[in-house]
């Protein structure tokens, strides 16, 4: 059962999958710490690169099944244009200031 965007118990995760669906790139940056960070399938990737090809342009969009460690951690549906739709799990590291440092992201 797909959990409500509304209802993600982290603030900064809830907002992060809010830009995502909404295709909100002006919201999705500004929710991230200066040098903030990002990994695909565990290699390191250039966040600004990453993020217009595989959410920005290619319509990503989120659908939350589950949350753990206090909303850090979402096993979601993503699905974008290019690779359709696949079971991911994304892991949030949100500093003292409530912004994203860094998240990851792989298939479940």
């Amino acid at each position: 059962m797909t959990i409500q965007t509304a209802r993600l118990s982290d603030p900064a995760v809830r907002a992060f999958v809010t830009a995502v669906n909404n295709h909100d790139r002006e919201g999705f940056m500004a929710l991230l710490a200066p040098g903030a960070t990002m990994a695909d399938d565990g290699s390191d990737r250039d966040l600004a690169d990453w993020i217009d090809r595989e959410i920005f342009s290619a319509n990503g969009h989120m659908e939350v099944d589950n949350e753990s460690d206090g909303g850090r951690t979402l096993v979601a549906r993503y699905r974008n244009d290019t690779w359709g739709e696949m079971r991911t799990r994304w892991t949030f590291t949100v500093d003292d200031d409530g912004r994203i440092s860094r998240f990851e992201t792989g298939q479940a």
